[in-house]
C-alpha cells in the first residue's frame, strides 16, 4: 500500500481497534489459475494472528490447503468520503484545487491456513461472538444455543487463520491541507448529511484535536 509519511497510520493500538471496530476483512488469496479471490468475513485479531471462518459453500476456502500455508492478504477500511475542491478555503485564494478521496485503511500480510477441527472452529466462533456482544446488556452466547445445532452450524464453516508478517496503516485525512481547507471539508462532509461522511468529517476533527 502506498502510505506517503503524513498518511501513516503506526500506532499499534489504533491500529487494532480500527480492525477490531469494522470487525471485518476482505481477505484476498490466489487461486489455482493465479486469479486472485477475495472475499468479506468477519475478523477476530488475537494476538499475533487473525481468525476467520468461511462458509464451507464458499470455495474460496479450497485455496488454502490443510496441511501448509499460503500467503494472504486482509484489508480492513473504515468510513471513506468524496472530497469536493469546493470546500476548500484555498479555492477562493488561487483556484488550484481538485478533489481527492478520504479513507483510512489497514493491510495485513502474512501467511494463511486452513483448519477444520471442530474445537478450534467452536473457540473461533466464541471468539468472535464475545467480542460482539460482550457489551450489551443481554450478551447471546455460543452455549445459548443447543450443542447438537451448534454442532451442525460448525460443520458448515471452515477456519481460516492468518499469521501476521506485515501491518500497513493509511489515514487519509486531509493531512496535508490547512486549518482552514480542513475546516472547510469538515462543514462540507456533515452538510453531506450521510453517516460515513459524518464519520469521517469526525475523525478528520479528531487529528485536529
Amino acid at each position: 500500500m502506498y502510505v506517503p509519511r503524513f498518511n501513516a497510520l503506526d500506532d499499534d493500538a489504533a491500529i487494532r481497534a480500527m480492525v477490531t471496530g469494522v470487525g471485518s476483512a476482505e481477505l484476498v488469496t490466489v487461486g489455482e489459475d493465479g486469479y486472485p479471490l477475495a472475499t468479506r468475513l468477519p475478523v477476530v485479531w488475537d494476538d499475533e494472528r487473525l481468525v476467520f471462518h468461511i462458509a464451507r459453500a464458499n470455495p474460496h476456502w479450497r485455496s488454502v490447503p490443510v496441511d501448509a500455508s499460503v500467503p494472504a492478504l486482509a484489508v480492513v477500511t473504515d468510513a471513506e468520503a468524496y472530497i469536493s475542491p469546493g470546500w476548500y478555503a484555498t479555492k477562493a485564494e488561487h483556484g488550484r484545487v481538485v478533489p481527492t478521496w478520504n479513507y483510512s485503511a489497514i493491510q495485513i500480510t502474512g501467511r494463511l491456513r486452513r483448519i477444520e477441527d471442530p474445537s478450534w472452529l467452536r473457540a473461533a466462533v466464541t471468539m468472535l461472538t464475545d467480542q460482539h456482544e460482550s457489551a450489551r446488556a443481554e450478551p447471546w452466547a455460543v452455549t445459548d444455543a443447543p450443542t447438537t445445532f451448534v454442532d451442525k452450524q460448525l460443520r458448515a464453516i471452515v477456519g481460516l487463520e492468518l499469521t501476521i508478517e506485515r501491518v500497513e496503516g493509511k489515514a487519509k485525512l486531509s493531512q496535508n491541507r490547512s486549518d482552514e481547507d480542513r475546516a472547510g471539508v469538515v462543514r462540507g462532509l456533515r452538510a453531506e448529511g450521510a453517516a460515513r461522511e459524518s464519520v469521517v468529517a469526525d475523525q478528520i476533527e479528531q487529528l485536529q484535536s
